[in-house]
């Protein structure tokens, strides 16, 4: 049997897809390595959402293929040719494709090269897994989405949605407790759609998971506005339960009407204003995520402006910035794109609002005293998240999945500067 060296880029549903692949490598009788130096064959799970994340994949696969090698996740769905361009004979596995996994290794161990790139009806909720993180079981509720954007290789990849039946999701959750997960991440492509295949929502998985007696948290994953109006006063309702992180992750990506109709996002700035004021009122520390595109083709800069706006409005305590890049196979790539010096200007512009907010945001959290689930290993060392999932880090010695009493004393842009408190 073969020594096999898994690794992955991108969004948490793309690591719960190498945790799977991973998990059917040793159960087809393999060995996993830590290193490709000591590897047979090397498996890497892609990511293609930016221009800057596919160069990186291009050249992980160009370092990669001097032995057999998997290209595996979203690039060899969205742009196959450009997988073959790099490595022509590298074998693809498609996201959604998980259930050829084995008969891929063993044909590209043989020196036969294979592409899985269709859809298999293999549910992901049950697989075994091999867990990147032992506090965090992160289980994917769905696959595609029901959205049509742009400038978005997601749907090329995914597919439509197919949602996974609440019960074997919630039979998984209790696997991921029983296993010694203390966090819980529920996580699609988009959350906010989850169910509308099946006759059920996403407030429903929530209240159904939240039911489980066992002392754990749930992290709701992204979820486009767009469907917010549809469940909104209900999933505020499921966010009740002290189980659940008081985080949001809603990408608006642009505060103008007239381009988030261009992107075809199905959503309007108000409606996340909207999201944002009641999540807050209901909750007042509630951790509010967003994405902001910056330069998307028709952004003109009363446009940006709009954004501008938005920001300082809803004061987000996390943006994740991009500046727009053409992605192949998109609506948007056949415009006329906007200069690249205008986007850079724009994008630095919104980087320095975003810092001052999140820095002022988290300012507030100081005296703070509460409960913090430590979760993560880092370079900056273990970090944990309260009850609103704000980073925090101490000073002690603290282990993964260990919660602590913790004292807030200073911040960062980026995190929360505690104490253990006695």
């Amino acid at each position: 049997m073969a020594k096999i060296f898994v690794e992955s880029y991108g969004c948490s549903a793309s690591f719960a897809d190498s945790e799977m692949i991973s998990g059917l490598v040793l159960n087809g009788g393999h060995t996993l390595v830590e290193d490709s130096s000591e590897s047979d064959l090397n498996i890497v799970v892609t990511c293609s959402v930016k221009d800057a994340t596919a160069n990186k994949m291009i050249h992980r696969i160009k370092s990669l293929k001097t032995k057999p090698l998997v290209v595996a996740g979203c690039l060899p769905k969205a742009e196959k040719e450009t997988v073959e361009k790099f490595s022509e004979n590298a074998s693809l596995l498609g996201p959604n494709s998980l259930g050829k996994t084995l008969q891929v290794i063993d044909s590209t161990l043989k020196g036969r090269k294979k592409i899985a790139l269709e859809d298999s009806d293999l549910s992901k909720v049950g697989l075994p897994k091999v867990r990147l993180n032992p506090a965090v079981g992160i289980v994917e509720i769905a696959s595609g989405c029901m959205s049509e954007c742009t400038f978005c290789q997601t749907k090329i990849s995914k597919g439509d949605l197919q949602s996974y039946r609440l019960g074997d999701i919630v039979r998984q959750v209790k696997t991921e407790i029983n296993e010694g997960c203390k966090e819980i991440w529920l996580t699609s492509t988009d959350n906010g759609c989850y169910g509308f295949d099946i006759g059920t929502d996403l407030p429903s998985l929530i209240n159904a998971v939240s039911e489980i007696p066992e002392n754990f948290m749930i992290r709701v994953g992204m979820m486009n506005p767009m469907y917010m109006p549809r469940i909104r006063e209900k999933l505020i309702e499921s966010y009740d339960n002290d189980k659940v992180f008081k985080f949001l992750h809603i990408p608006v990506q642009s505060g103008s009407d007239k381009v988030l109709h261009d992107m075809k996002r199905g959503h309007t700035a108000g409606t996340f204003r909207e999201i944002v004021k009641k999540a807050r009122e209901r909750f007042p520390n509630f951790t509010i995520s967003t994405d902001i595109i910056v330069g998307f083709p028709s952004e003109t800069k009363e446009d940006f402006e709009k954004t501008v706006d938005l920001i300082d409005e809803t004061r987000p305590d996390v943006v994740n910035l991009s500046k727009y890049s053409a992605r192949p196979g998109t609506e948007a790539a056949e415009r006329v794109q906007i200069d690249v010096s205008e986007v850079k200007s724009r994008s630095k512009k919104i980087f320095e609002q975003i810092n001052n907010i999140s820095l002022e945001n988290n300012k507030k959290w100081i005296g703070w005293k509460g409960n913090v689930l430590f979760d993560e290993k880092t370079d900056e060392g273990i970090k944990g998240r309260n009850f609103a999932y704000k980073p925090v880090f101490v000073p002690e010695q603290v282990g993964i999945g260990q919660s602590r009493v913790v004292e807030i004393v200073g911040s960062t842009q980026n995190s929360l500067l505690g104490k253990i408190a006695s």
